[in-house]
Parts: C-alpha cells; sequence; structure tokens
C-alpha cells in the first residue's frame, strides 16, 4: 500500500484544449440564456434576436467559460501543483471579464476578488459547502467505519429506551407477549410458526 507521505507527481494537462472544451459547453448555456432572454422581449425581435439583441449573452458565457478553464489548468502546469490557488486564480480572471461589462476598474477587481473568493473557498472545502472531506491523514474505509461504528448502540439498550412495539421487538418477545395476554385475558395464544421460505 503506498504512503499517504509520498511526493505526489504532477502530469501537465492541455490548457488550450481544455479551455476550448469548456467554451463550448458554458457558449451552449449561453445560447439557451440568449434564447431565453429573447423569448422574454415585449417585442417581436424575430429568431436572429438571439444573436442580435441579446448575442453578448453568449460572447460572455463563452469567454468566462474558457479564461476560467484556461488559467486554471495553465496556473496549474506552471505550479506543477493541484490546489485551489487554480481555482481561485481561474475564478479572479473569469470574474474579471464578468466585470468588463460595467466598465470601471472597481467592477472589474470587484467581480474577479468575489469570484475568485467564493470558487477559491468551495474547491478548499472539497467542492462542498458542508465542510472539508479531502483529508489525506485518514483511509477513507477507516474513516466509513469510524462513522458506523460511532452510532450503533446495541439492541438492548435500544429496546430500554424506546420500549417494545412500533416495530422495535427484542428477543424473546412473543413468549412474553404470549405469557402478558394469557396472564391479562386468560387466552392461550398459539405459537406462530417459522415462516416457510
Amino acid at each position: 500500500m503506498a504512503s499517504h507521505n509520498e511526493e505526489h507527481i504532477y502530469h501537465p494537462k492541455d490548457a488550450v484544449s481544455g479551455a476550448l472544451k469548456v467554451s463550448m459547453y458554458t457558449g451552449t448555456a449561453g445560447l439557451f440564456a440568449s434564447a431565453v432572454q429573447n423569448t422574454l422581449q415585449k417585442q417581436n425581435v424575430g429568431p436572429w434576436g438571439v444573436f442580435v439583441r441579446s448575442g453578448s449573452t453568449i460572447g460572455i458565457m463563452t469567454a468566462i467559460g474558457g479564461t476560467y478553464e484556461f488559467v486554471k489548468t495553465a496556473s496549474a502546469n506552471l505550479r506543477e501543483k493541484e490546489d485551489h490557488w487554480n481555482v481561485a486564480l481561474g475564478g479572479f480572471f473569469s470574474g474579471a471579464i464578468l466585470g468588463l461589462r460595467a466598465r470601471t476598474f472597481p467592477a472589474l477587481l470587484g467581480y474577479g476578488a468575489g469570484a475568485a473568493a467564493f470558487l477559491g473557498t468551495f474547491d478548499y472545502t472539497g467542492g462542498t459547502l458542508w465542510g472539508y472531506r479531502n483529508r489525506t491523514d485518514e483511509d477513507e474505509f477507516d474513516r466509513l467505519e469510524r462513522i458506523r461504528k460511532n452510532y450503533r448502540n446495541p439492541g438492548e439498550e435500544t429496546v430500554a429506551r424506546l420500549g417494545e412495539g412500533r416495530g422495535i421487538y427484542g428477543p424473546g418477545y412473543a413468549e412474553r407477549r404470549r405469557q402478558r395476554i394469557k396472564d391479562a385475558y386468560g387466552i392461550d395464544v398459539p405459537e406462530t410458526p417459522a415462516p416457510a421460505s
């Protein structure tokens, strides 16, 4: 089994092909958003309004996606390390493109810093907003076993806390039930045979 302290070897990735692929995805999403904007116009602008009226949405979303992926991958290649700083740097440049629409330098820096902070934090916490999950000091199997055993109580303790009934029955419940019915009502309840399966 490989040690967790072993130095990870970084393999460079093609930043241009990754940026083109992500640009196609975000450009398609931009085309969809532009079509929605076109259908919500009050006056009839026709089908070419997707490109003429709200076509800037397509360009902006294509540029944001491509820039993010290119800067993130190029930064990882230059630093030879995959971490949250690459994501934050990509987020800064893609957010700055969104800030270009306002045509002011503070907006450019603000949008860039906001996107960098959000995306960097999101990646740092393991790609989730519910806490850090990329623990390298603990084996995943051991962690899951610890969680599983942490909440397990003995059956007798559960029955003692909740009592029997409602689907919770301890060992020997059938005999105790027969005896309670016999004591309370004087009826002999026959033993139920085990199901034939």
